[in-house]
């Protein structure tokens, strides 16, 4: 497992914990590491998975001063892992919380998008699907994550015009489920996941794969030729 991606169970819940001790920038061995700990919540008998941030970052997406420097089957790869780790958060067959300590942007936004719940740190934070400003058309698959989240009265402004939303006017849009003082957003994650562990695992995981299957199957679809396309920017 990645350095950056720590794993932990306590009383059923995962606890998946992002901290590289910079700004949680995501690169194959993120993917990697985070893939390993999806796999032992899956394995194991933990009935619902937490993923949280550092102090101040969740994340700020794809590591964009790694990229230009891969071989091109390297850049390939990561952006496809990219694309496929993402998807399988969204539709992991246990519930997922999202503790969003900081910045969400990019790739760290869809990170928290594509958990079932997420709580945010209140503070000087930006929650950004930032792609548009940066140059970078955004995938289908990234498309199909957030619109199962946002009201469709925010696509614009979310997502073509790349808004930055702080977490009050996150939660005013309905893409988040609370703002939470920065000391107990774990907590609260924690007890959210902890309330939702209460239901049916088989029924979870067969209501949650019908709902989003045909979204899924959409966006992956299209995920390697959009993905190796243009050059791919992301990040803050």
């Amino acid at each position: 497992m990645s350095e950056a991606v720590a794993y932990s169970a306590r009383e059923g819940i995962a606890e998946i914990v992002l901290d590289d001790g910079k700004v949680n920038a995501m690169s194959a061995p993120f993917f990697d590491g985070l893939n390993a700990a999806l796999d032992r919540a899956e394995g194991g008998d933990c009935s619902a998975v937490v993923v949280v941030g550092r102090p101040g970052y969740f994340s700020a997406g794809l590591n964009v001063k790694v990229l230009p420097t891969l071989q091109p089957d390297e850049i390939t790869r990561t952006l496809v892992t990219f694309g496929r780790t993402l998807l399988r958060v969204w539709t992991f067959p246990r519930p997922t919380v999202a503790a969003v300590t900081g910045h969400g942007v990019a790739g760290g936004a869809l990170l928290a998008f594509a958990c079932d719940r997420r709580f945010v740190a209140d503070g000087p934070f930006r929650i950004q699907m930032n792609e548009t400003a940066i140059g970078l058309p955004l995938p289908s698959w990234a498309i199909a994550i957030c619109e199962s989240v946002m009201p469709a009265r925010c696509h614009n402004q979310a997502l073509l015009h790349a808004k930055p939303y702080t977490p009050a006017e996150a939660l005013a849009c309905g893409m988040i489920d609370d703002v939470v003082a920065p000391t107990d957003v774990v907590a609260r994650a924690c007890a959210a996941a902890s309330a939702l562990s209460a239901l049916d695992r088989q029924a979870y995981a067969i209501s949650k794969q019908r709902l989003r299957s045909r979204s899924a199957a959409w966006g992956e679809q299209h995920l390697e030729v959009e993905m190796v396309g243009p050059p791919i920017r992301d990040g803050s």
